[in-house]
Parts: structure tokens; sequence; C-alpha cells
């Protein structure tokens, strides 16, 4: 819970929203509007001495020289679905025009050049293409008596549209498959979050119900009054009980990839903070407590806020590092709890794992924001404006607990 680096369990915030251009946001229009702006620029400009651009009526275009840039201009549109294509019709259209006036196709073959790079892996008329535009280059200016230097200018800028397109694509392509990746990481941190949940939740419920077994056995055994029915009763609640006991284990130790612990013992919960805080403190976190709760917790309330209290301490180490003033708050809403951890920032430096909490369990901010939707309620954690990160649970202590994960991406 630094608050000078982002936490690497939040999947999409090393990925920032790019500015999205008008090729971006209306791709049609606006290939439609670049097809249209280079089709006048062949036919109306013409380059004039020393590298100037003169305006060149349509009277003065020959009828089969403007059928040609009409034709290299129309399917420059296509140049995101046919790139390849694209490019063979500027190149093919272009060739009759070498070494004249009328040659001014390059800025459309270098456009279909970029596309080909951009928006297609084509691994043999690509570049294929390539070389034919630095050839039409090189006999373009030989026809023109350029200099070899401005005929190797071109040809370069012929290869680095293509390149260019080529780096933007294969980027593009890296973040798409960065962001699946995350959200492949992000599921499967729910499920596995989900899962211990699940088997923590087993061991509370057989731990209680085991106790209702044995006190139902003792009761039996000292009934003392309506010894028959007492028998009875005692038995029927006795036997409910191991009934329910096995269905449980039966049910939610599907959810067990091994069997992990040897017996039924109770879960933590807000009890067990002061152990949890003397851990944290030995291991050189300054962390300072309020708690406001008053009266008992339901088992999977109780055990959740501890759990959240756990991870929120443990992020605080682990990227704030030894030194770290750190608040805890935990108060009674009337409906539910909130529980509140913010820490300053300003510790020793990320330290290395200690025995005491190497063994402690979640997956951060992801793992803690799905306890809480689980129950129903939320969980909110972002960087303070002056420093350090701040946490805010609210877990409800009424109703029912949500079932289906509505957590949105962390």
């Amino acid at each position: 819970m630094n608050g000078t680096a982002p936490h690497p369990e939040l999947p999409g915030r090393s990925l920032p929203g790019r500015f999205r251009g008008p090729f971006t946001r209306w791709p049609r229009g606006a290939d439609a509007v670049l097809a249209t702006a280079l089709f006048l620029a062949t036919t109306f400009l013409e380059e004039g001495p020393g590298d100037s651009l003169l305006f060149r009526p349509l009277t003065d275009v020959p009828l089969p020289v403007l059928l040609l840039f009409v034709l290299a201009g129309a399917a420059l549109y296509r140049r995101r679905h046919q790139p390849v294509a694209v490019l063979y019709v500027a190149l093919a259209a272009w060739a009759p025009t070498l070494g004249s006036s009328y040659a001014t196709l390059g800025g459309v073959v270098i456009v279909a050049l970029y596309s080909v790079g951009r928006h297609t892996d084509d691994t043999r008329w690509g570049p294929v293409g390539i070389v034919v535009a630095a050839a039409a280059v090189t006999i373009d200016g030989l026809l023109g008596s350029l200099p070899w230097g401005d005929i190797g200018f071109g040809a370069v800028v012929m290869s680095g549209a293509w390149y260019l397109g080529r780096r933007l694509r294969l980027r593009a392509e890296r973040v798409v498959r960065l962001r699946k990746e995350q959200a492949a990481e992000a599921r499967r941190i729910v499920t596995e979050e989900r899962t211990h949940i699940a088997r923590e939740l087993h061991d509370v419920v057989a731990h209680r119900v085991s106790m209702m077994t044995v006190q139902a056995g003792a009761a039996r055994m000292v009934a003392a009054e309506d010894p028959q029915g007492a028998l009875e009763a005692m038995t029927a609640v006795e036997e409910a009980g191991r009934q329910a006991l096995d269905e449980l284990r039966h049910l939610l130790g599907v959810l067990r990839p091994q069997a992990e612990r040897g017996g039924l013992v109770p879960q933590a919960g807000l009890a067990d903070l002061p152990r949890l805080l003397a851990e944290v403190r030995e291991a050189g976190l300054d962390v300072s407590v309020t708690n406001d709760v008053r009266g008992p917790l339901p088992a999977r309330v109780d055990l959740s806020a501890y759990r959240i209290v756990q991870e929120a301490l443990t992020n605080v180490l682990k990227h704030s590092g030894p030194g770290t003033r750190t608040e805890v708050r935990l108060r009674d809403d009337g409906d539910g709890i909130t529980i509140e951890v913010q820490d300053d920032g300003h510790g020793a430096g990320v330290p290395s794992v200690s025995a005491a909490h190497e063994s402690l369990p979640g997956h951060g901010i992801v793992g803690m924001r799905e306890r809480a939707v689980l129950l129903g309620g939320s969980l909110d954690a972002r960087p303070r404006p002056g420093g350090g990160f701040r946490l805010t649970a609210h877990l409800p202590t009424e109703g029912e607990s949500n079932g289906e994960h509505k957590g949105e991406p962390a």
C-alpha cells in the first residue's frame, strides 16, 4: 500500500487510457477523408524547382493518369481490410507515371506500406511490396536525374513507413495480450480466494456444529426430567448435527485441493487483532488501532474483517516498509462495520518478507474486495492525496451474503 508506486495486485493500473484519435474513433470516415485528401494532392500538386510544390490545373492531367489517381485513391479506402492488395494497386498505378511530372502517387504508396505493417502480419507479399516500392523510387529518381542521396532517402522513407506500422501493430498486440493475461490472473486470484474463503467457512461451521453435537450428547446423558423424551429429542439433535456435519464436509470438501487441516479449530476474528498487531510491530510497522465495534459479529463477518485488516497491514509492510505510520479504524455503523486502514507511505523501503508474514493468506486488493463482495459489502482502495494509501471496507452484518461475484476489476 505504498503511495508512491502502483500496486502489482491491481490488474490494468499499469495500462493507462490511451489517446484515441479520429482514425480510432471513426475509422471509416477518417480513411475516406485520407483517401480523398491524397487523391486531391496527387491530382492538383506537382513537384517544382527546389523541392517546391506547384498547383496543377485539372485540365493538365491526362484522362488515363486521372483514372490511375482515382483507382489508387479509391483503393486506399480499403487499406485496413485488404492492405496488401491496396499496396499493389497503388504500385501498379504509380508504375506508368515514373519519371514524369505525374509520378505523384508516392504518398499513397507510403500510406499503403504503413497500412501493410499496421494491419496485417503477412510475411511474404508485404516484404516483397517494400522491395518493389524501393525499386520504384530508384527508377523514378534515375529517370528524373535525382542525386543518389535523395533516392536513398526515398527508399528509407518507404521501408520506414512499413516498419513504423509494424511496430505499432506489435505494440498494440502486446497491450491486448497483457490485458488478457491480467484479466486471467484476476480471475484466477478471485477463484483461489473464493476457495480459500469456502475452506475457512467450512471450518467455522464445522466447529460450531461439532460443539452442538457434543453438547447435545452431554445433555442426553444428564437429562433428569422425562428421561425418555429427553433421550429421544437429544438423540435426534445429535443425529441431525452429525448429518449436517457430514453433508457440509461432503459439499464444501470438494473445494479443498488437499487435506490441509488435521482437526477442527476456531478461525481467527477481531479478537485476535492484538496478536496480529504484535506481529506487525515486531516486523517494524508503526501501527495504531481504534476499535469501536461492540458486540459479537457473525462468524463470516468476523473472519473476513480480520483477514482484510491482516492483508492490508501486510501490504503496508510489503510496499512501504518498516517505520510506516499506519492507522487502523473499526467502527460499528448499525447495519454493518467499516474498516479503514491508511498509511503515510514514508517507510524505510520494501523489506524482506519475514517468517512471521510468509504464511499470510490473500492476494492483495483483489482478494480483499472479493471477501467484501461475497458478504454483500464493498471495498475501496486508492492513494491518498498527501502520500500513502487508504483502504476502506464496509461489511454488512445483516441480510444475505452475495453469492454472485459483482466486484469490478481492481
